[in-house]
């Protein structure tokens, strides 16, 4: 192998990683957004240990792009709407999709 097919391929290999590395394609979101709803998460989470009307262990929290989807089980439907409440007020929460089902 000759120095200039070295070059060539080593430049190649370079753009090559440092184009694909960063790519965000079609559904995934950046990097920042992740962290974002991951905070969210984790803040929300928190606000149902911390509020004893709230089964933190029955509700699932998920975070898309600020829209917060809860699911899982509630004793009553005041638990349902006191967790939506409570994921209102954190900070950067845009939309909640409250598909919580009441226990019978």
């Amino acid at each position: 192998m000759n120095f200039r097919t070295t070059i060539s391929a080593v430049a190649s290999a370079i753009v090559l990683i440092t184009a694909s590395g960063c790519a965000v394609t079609r559904g995934q979101e950046t990097t920042g957004a992740y962290i974002d709803d991951s905070a969210i998460t984790t803040a929300v989470k928190a606000s149902f240990i911390d509020n004893t009307n709230v089964d933190s262990v029955a509700i699932s929290v998920e975070t898309l792009n600020g829209t917060v989807m809860l699911s899982g089980f509630a004793k009553n439907s005041t638990e349902k709407t006191t967790a939506e409440s409570l994921t209102w007020k954190v900070k950067g929460v845009k939309s909640v999709k409250n598909e919580i089902a009441v226990r019978s």
